[in-house]
């Protein structure tokens, strides 16, 4: 982690600034100008992310002023913005009626199953099809899914690994350790997924002509990875193309959550499909209820107090039933084995991390 920071944003900033001459200003006008950057690409950066960035810098300054090089701590007085994640909504009817008749576009949404659905069938001839396919269903980060090569995908036993993240660095793709303990994981594949990626495998062959083992798994013809700044304008134009409600390209990631939630998954399962340290984050941010969950839910409930009240003095209705569709494990051929502690984090990294430090954003 430190070393991303470093070199996505600490470095292209500051490395022509001599440690004499570094002031709160400059430091302050750094955050601003990364702000500012990621905002015109689309891919605004969480308070999460920047406050980590700070706390790199701060550690790496601290070391200045304990070999003489510094007297003060710069970093240590920029204040930055406070900011609280925002919970994805549902793209129902109304929420979209509501948005096509002038209303505010949500900052987090997630498309219902039926649009996700929707998408995926138009886009089945585009060439991020097995890509979307695979982050919608399972919830990769960008530079998770950029960054996947053959030898971490296993089609005979259904089974991806994150090993690595692709991210881009003075317009070069670089790769890079995952995010944190908990992202380095094993996912399970449904068999449609695993036909997916088959598919795309023999295609890269054929319009290769050779065959690339430990190529990336998504990549243009010529072997070159997708960078992840065409990820997020290549999937905003196919949503807009299609007439979808628009979404970003990380809130596949949470209709994933959502999606998963829906089909019965507890919530382990999912905090480990999506390589989260804290199942905090995983409830509170990332996963949403759909519209007819809440009513199988809200009928489940009914369903038992009226039970209750028809039954007979001294006789038990039982435990409530969960509502149909909904199991405590998510049905899956093959069995994630998802890694969720902070094992592998320096000390330094557990004090200044928060829960999911995005080197990229929620975008």
């Amino acid at each position: 982690m430190y070393e991303s920071h470093l070199r996505l944003y600490l470095l292209p900033h500051l490395d022509r600034t001599p440690l004499s001459a570094l002031s709160i200003g400059e430091v302050r006008a750094m955050f601003l100008a990364i702000s500012r950057r990621h905002q015109a690409l689309g891919t605004p950066l969480s308070a999460t992310t920047v406050h980590s960035i700070r706390c790199t810098l701060r550690a790496a300054l601290n070391a200045a002023i304990r070999e003489g090089l510094l007297t003060d701590n710069p970093a240590r007085w920029v204040e930055l913005p406070t900011h609280h994640r925002p919970h994805a909504v549902v793209w129902t009817r109304a929420r979209v009626a509501a948005w096509q008749a002038g209303g505010a576009r949500p900052k987090v949404a997630v498309w219902t199953a039926a649009d996700t659905a929707r998408f995926l069938t138009a886009i089945e001839q585009d060439e991020l099809h097995p890509l979307l396919y695979l982050v919608a269903l399972r919830g990769l980060r960008r530079g998770e899914a950029a960054g996947l090569c053959w030898p971490d995908v296993d089609l005979d036993e259904g089974t991806l690994t994150i090993s690595r993240t692709l991210q881009e660095h003075l317009g070069r793709p670089v790769l890079l350790p995952p995010k944190s303990a908990a992202s380095a994981r094993t996912l399970a594949l449904d068999r449609t997924t695993v036909a997916v990626l088959a598919v795309q495998r023999a295609n890269q062959r054929q319009a290769a002509g050779v065959d690339r083992p430990e190529g990336f798994v998504f990549a243009h013809t010529d072997g070159r990875p997708y960078s992840p700044d065409y990820l997020t304008h290549h999937f905003r134009a196919l949503v807009k193309r299609y007439g979808l409600p628009p979404i970003r390209f990380h809130d596949l990631r949470h209709g994933a959550a959502t999606l998963a939630l829906a089909a019965g998954a507890d919530l382990k399962a999912i905090q480990d499909m999506l390589g989260h340290a804290s199942i905090v984050l995983t409830a509170d941010t990332y996963t949403s209820v759909l519209p007819e969950v809440a009513r199988q839910t809200a009928d489940g409930i009914a369903a038992f107090v009226l039970a209750a009240g028809r039954t007979p003095p001294g006789r038990s209705t039982g435990p409530p039933r969960r509502p149909a569709g909904l199991t405590t494990g998510s049905p899956r051929p093959h069995q994630p084995t998802g890694h969720d502690s902070d094992e592998g984090k320096s000390p330094g990294q557990k004090v200044c991390a928060a829960r999911d430090l995005n080197p990229q954003p929620a975008d």
